[in-house]
């Protein structure tokens, strides 16, 4: 799981109550005062910690038979690599562009899927990318990596805060269901959130024969 913050507080709560055998947590941060409205592994004695480490306390203290590897660092391509290839499930919980590619570059190589999550202000999105079928599109199919998108995030911007436990909660659903493959999982699907209507809306993606990141697979 990259990223312990909005999204990653609430899919790490649940895949340690749900008793994964390991999790890796990776996010260089610490804890912010402004965090905690959204990111509810940490407390107000949490400021100035590194997330990772609080949220292994936390992690630990639900579950104690679950082994939590904290990684109190950014992680880039040559970090992910072995990590991904030493995960069953990968779980995208990050914040911006160039992280969210390098993971699912990640994924693609090693053919691991990856639960995408996003929210910014009043909208949320969930995908899975279950990169273990040929025929499945990428996170670059559905975002190319030369495209021209706009770079928002939550400390920016703003969320709701409620919208980020529901995204973190489903991208935990999903991420079970793909490690006891239980269920039916959405591939290929994204999924809309307006917390606004509390709308949900789902749309098609389907592989990108161009896309320069997995058309080679």
């Amino acid at each position: 799981m990259v990223g312990a913050g909005g999204l990653g507080c609430p899919a790490a709560l649940y895949l340690a109550a749900s008793g994964v055998g390991k999790l890796t947590i990776a996010d260089a941060d610490s804890v912010d005062l402004t965090n905690l409205q959204r990111q509810i592994l940490y407390r107000t004695d949490s400021v100035g910690a590194k997330k990772v480490d609080e949220a292994r306390k936390v992690l630990v203290e639900i579950n104690p038979d679950v082994e939590i590897v904290a990684l109190a660092r950014r992680v880039g391509a040559k970090d992910l690599d072995p990590l991904v290839a030493g995960a069953d499930v990968a779980l995208d919980c990050s914040d911006n562009f160039a992280t969210r590619h390098a993971i699912n570059r990640a994924c693609v190589r090693h053919a691991r899927p990856l639960v995408s999550g996003a929210a910014i202000r009043f909208d949320g999105q969930l995908m899975v990318f279950d990169l273990r079928e040929k025929d499945a599109p990428c996170y670059a199919c559905l975002f190319p990596e030369a495209g021209e998108v706009e770079e928002v995030q939550c400390s920016v911007m703003g969320v709701l805060a409620p919208l980020t436990g529901a995204i973190g909660a489903l991208q935990a659903l999903e991420a079970v269901k793909l490690l006891a493959g239980a269920g039916e999982t959405p591939r290929g699907q994204l999924t809309l959130i307006d917390a606004k209507t509390s709308g949900l809306r789902s749309l098609r993606v389907k592989k990108d024969p161009g896309c320069a990141v997995c058309a080679a697979r």
